[in-house]
């Protein structure tokens, strides 16, 4: 079977676990990667750059579908850009975005340049699929445990998130991937609302640590937005079932 998804991002977290579940609905995925790997297991790997062009147009010679979970806080509208132009050259039929819950909401970088690249996708001419998720318990993991080799934990006391799972992102991204093209679906969240300080402490509890919490104001506009909880989707999401509390029992053993 010949690769008909290509997959950017392949090789990152969310990439990591769609994989393997692509490769259990019957598909060989194409992954597009900076860095060379060896094709096998049902996995065709290429290498290309995004952000140059290099690769990019060989990537997606052939293909019907595009996953693009690549990209980061900087240059990920460049890259979407690139990817776009040169899917509607090969006659892409679908391409599936994973952007951030709150793009439109919150005013700063990482959020607007999500924003961008999903006003792309729509504007592209191209069959799409948008889904907003949530920040990875991955990510709230990795954030905290930054803070948490300082002497005390400056902490935003206004900001609230909803951490999702990433396995449970993975399995709808690709459900979406198989799917019909579809816009913009509901969000994607996890299942518990906490406020960061929640999350902190029961992340120092989980790796037996202690430090104190100092909460630290969050000013201009983008405070406002997280006091609002505009950040926040509490109605109508996608919801996942796997909570922090048991991401952090299996990830701090």
């Amino acid at each position: 079977m010949t690769a008909s998804i290509l997959v950017t991002g392949g090789t990152g977290t969310l990439g990591r676990h769609v994989i393997p579940l692509l490769l259990e609905a019957g598909h060989k995925p194409r992954v597009l990667s900076r860095t060379a790997h060896a094709s096998g297991d049902g996995v065709e790997y290429v290498t290309g750059d995004l952000l140059t062009g290099e690769g990019i147009d060989a990537a997606v010679d052939g293909i019907e579908t595009v996953l693009h979970l690549a990209g980061d806080a900087k240059g990920d509208d460049k890259s979407t850009r690139a990817l776009l132009t040169a899917a509607s050259a090969a006659g892409v039929r679908h391409i599936v975005y994973i952007s951030v819950v709150a793009a439109d909401k919150v005013p700063l970088g990482y959020f607007k340049v999500k924003l961008a690249a999903e006003r792309m996708v729509a504007e592209s001419g191209l069959p799409w699929t948008t889904l907003r998720a949530a920040q990875f318990h991955e990510f709230a993991f990795t954030v905290i445990g930054k803070m948490a080799k300082l002497p005390v934990l400056p902490i935003p006391g206004v900001m609230r998130l909803q951490p999702v799972d990433s396995r449970e992102v993975a399995a709808r991204m690709v459900e979406l991937t198989l799917g019909e093209p579809a816009g913009q679906v509901p969000d994607m969240v996890g299942p518990t609302v906490y406020t960061l300080t929640e999350a902190a402490r029961g992340y120092l509890q989980a790796v037996g640590k202690r430090r104190p919490i100092m909460p630290v104001p969050m000013p201009g506009k983008a405070g406002r937005v997280y006091r609002d909880g505009e950040n926040l989707t509490t109605e109508g999401a996608t919801v996942g079932e796997r909570t922090w509390e048991a991401f952090l029992a299996e990830r701090a053993v």
